[in-house]
């Protein structure tokens, strides 16, 4: 890996982003998002991928920002351009039409785009405290090939209390049938 190709990633990605917030509590710079993402898909995820992980830091700047896709070929090359398209969503659809468009073709990602989306996910889930509902959401689309032991054991985990809230509840674990 490249550090100094990664730094110079997250420099453009900063400038880019320099006046977002985050719409957490905290109103933290959007910046931290794209070093959580890059953190879990490195970190969590095993991949060391320089172009993945470029990607993961520039994900958001063609969606949110005025960055286009030949700006980011011409500095960061065709790959990492490339991995951003797949993560970029259409914001002139509206916001359902675009959440089903990403489940509808994340199956056609490809492997590390899938990866990036997932870490993308996580970490959008983590600030939100959703990472339960998160990992029953992916296991319903069906999308990934758990590769990652940690990401596995929170699968399981999810799992487990699904089932022990369902017995609370009295019903079928996956179903609103008691």
């Amino acid at each position: 890996m490249n550090v100094v190709a990664l730094l110079d990633a997250l420099e453009f990605a900063a400038d880019k982003h320099r006046n977002q917030k985050r719409k957490d509590a905290e109103r933290s710079p959007y910046v931290n998002h794209l070093i959580a993402v890059t953190r879990i898909l490195a970190a969590e995820g095993g991949v060391d991928d320089e172009a993945a992980l470029l990607a993961a830091v520039l994900h958001d700047t063609v969606e949110d920002t005025p960055t286009t896709f030949e700006e980011l070929t011409a500095r960061f090359g065709a790959t990492v351009s490339e991995l951003v398209r797949e993560m970029t969503d259409d914001k002139a659809l509206e916001k359902a039409v675009r959440k089903q468009h990403q489940i509808d073709h994340a199956p056609g990602l490809s492997p590390l785009g899938k990866q990036l989306k997932i870490a993308d996910k996580i970490a959008n889930s983590k600030r939100q405290g959703e990472y339960q509902k998160f990992i029953i959401k992916l296991r319903a689309e069906a999308i990934i090939d758990w590769k990652n032991d940690e990401i596995k054991k929170a699968y399981e985990v999810g799992l487990k209390e699904e089932e022990a809230a369902a017995a609370a509840a009295n019903r079928e674990p996956g179903t609103g049938v008691r």
